[in-house]
């Protein structure tokens, strides 16, 4: 049968391409390790979600490890003062999405724009997560400055002290 990478699937159907069982789906999803939508009660899952688990994950790049570095020091701005961090996001969406309309960049920033909307546990795991999809929201990320400028330099010598290799 020929499906659509958009394709919405069942816990039960996911089960039976990753070989496990629906209980190990659910708790997948609840972790935030496999995005899910509801419908109705019941958990759907994106086709596309679930072939990216069932492809073996790269190595992040030096580049890709700094700015996990960089969002995990926002993470815990995030933690200490939601409203504050979520406050600034959004104004530098606003800002970015007037910027970048009709780009690949928009993309990505209503992707950002969706997750703050979901809230802080849905944020926190995009920002901290080594996940393809966060890899590339980070890429695009609405937190500047959230950081102070010495809290960056911070952050930065301790990713550059640490060996990169080993900073994950």
């Amino acid at each position: 049968m020929v499906t659509m990478s958009g394709e919405l699937l069942t816990t039960g159907q996911v089960a039976k391409l990753l070989g496990s069982s629906r209980q190990q789906v659910v708790n997948l999803c609840e972790r935030g390790d496999l995005p899910f939508v509801r419908v109705g009660a019941h958990r759907k899952v994106k086709r596309e979600h679930v072939e990216a688990l069932l492809r073996p994950s790269q190595a992040l790049t030096r580049d890709q490890l700094k700015s996990l570095w960089l969002h995990q020091a926002v993470a815990g701005s995030l933690v200490a003062d939601p409203d504050g961090v979520l406050g600034r996001a959004r104004e530098n969406l606003d800002r970015l999405l007037r910027q970048h309309r009709g780009t690949m960049t928009e993309v990505w920033l209503r992707r950002w724009q969706g997750k703050i909307d979901e809230g802080v546990g849905s944020v926190l795991r995009a920002l901290t997560s080594e996940n393809s999809e966060a890899v590339e929201l980070r890429q695009n990320s609405p937190f500047a400055g959230v950081l102070s400028q010495p809290q960056r330099r911070k952050v930065l010598e301790s990713f550059k002290r640490s060996g990169w290799e080993r900073a994950a």
